[in-house]
């Protein structure tokens, strides 16, 4: 029988997947602010996606409701929210602070992605980039990524359990039986 790798192996692993996770979605964010008229409002990238979206999402459904009354008038705020949440999450997944958070964060944006594209119970959906992104902040959502070469290292060790002592109490003898008869 072959051994597993150690704990540390593993941890090394989601390390490197949490340093390459916050790499693309870096990658996706500086572009963002460097170049921002290609994708602020009025005629920037948001514009045509949220457009895009419109045409694509279900007339009725509440994810084309909540594009049409909510994020299309207050397009502004929405693509800041974009941008700086896509920052966030790649500073936070690349220093391993907040991990969990970051993860989480990036899981939204991507469904809200999925979500825009079309729906997310399409093969379309799930055959993009978005869904490997998806899948890759999603492990960092759930494993402790930031404690190996991380910020939250440094806060989420807590100290070991004291050892467990057996105590013996003297009890004096029964007097008889304690049953009744």
């Amino acid at each position: 029988m072959s051994n597993l790798p150690s704990s540390s192996t593993y941890a090394r692993w989601l390390a490197f997947l949490r340093f390459v996770t916050g790499f693309v979605w870096l990658l996706h964010a500086v572009p963002k602010f460097t170049q921002s008229e290609q994708f602020m409002p009025p005629n920037g990238f948001i514009v045509l996606y949220i457009q895009k979206g419109l045409q694509s999402t279900n007339p009725g459904g509440p994810y084309h409701a909540f594009l049409a009354n909510f994020v299309q008038p207050n397009i502004g705020i929405f693509a800041e929210l974009v941008r700086l949440g896509e920052l966030g999450v790649g500073i936070s997944l690349l220093f391993g602070a907040l991990t969990r958070f970051g993860g989480l964060v990036g899981v939204l944006l991507t469904l809200n992605y999925m979500a825009a594209r079309g729906g997310l119970f399409t093969f379309n959906a799930w055959a993009s980039l978005d869904a490997c992104l998806l899948v890759m902040s999603l492990t960092n959502f759930v494993l402790p990524t930031g404690r190996v070469w991380g910020i939250d290292a440094f806060f989420g060790k807590k100290p070991a359990p004291a050892a467990v002592r057996a105590e013996f109490v003297e009890e004096r003898p029964l007097d008889g039986p304690s049953a009744p008869p």
